[in-house]
């Protein structure tokens, strides 16, 4: 499967097709045109047959030596046949040759879907402290008093 850049119109797909990735709408607000219009170098797509069955928005820090991913999503049906990995795969070897040397991204601690396919298939680890279901997290991280897994990759 090729990997490219994603288009407007491939994430118009993406947005319009929303449930079919995410099984509910609740990421909808984290999708934003400007993942393609200012970040569109590192936003990828895998398509079959000019449908978009695969993507993941990231982007590097401006702080630090960072690349965070900010969305990975895969149609449900296509789920659990590697087209996450390969996206991750794109964008590590993008960060390393950019001298990028760390790896983060963020899933709530309630996505035991999100978390185990971070630390089983991608290899990150959880920063923070166990909350008391066990799960480290880091307190105000996205917010006062939020609970935010995060993830981080050595590069």
């Amino acid at each position: 499967m090729r990997i490219e850049n994603c288009t407007i119109d491939d994430f118009n797909q993406i947005t319009r097709d929303i449930i079919d990735f995410w099984g509910s709408d609740r990421t909808l607000s984290m999708h934003h045109p400007y993942l393609v219009y200012e970040f569109g170098n590192t936003a990828f797509v895998i398509r079959d047959s000019g449908v978009v069955i695969a993507y993941l928005f990231g982007f590097f820090s401006q702080t630090e030596s960072v690349g965070y991913v900010h969305l990975i999503g895969v149609r449900e049906h296509y789920q659990k046949q590697g087209l996450g990995e390969l996206l991750y795969d794109n964008f590590i070897q993008l960060s390393r040759s950019k001298g990028i040397q760390k790896l983060k991204a963020v899933t709530t601690p309630t996505n035991t879907k999100s978390i185990n396919f971070h630390q089983k298939k991608i290899g990150m680890t959880l920063l923070g402290l166990p909350n008391p279901e066990g799960i480290n997290v880091i307190r105000g991280y996205s917010g006062p008093d939020k609970e935010t897994v995060v993830f981080e990759k050595i590069l």
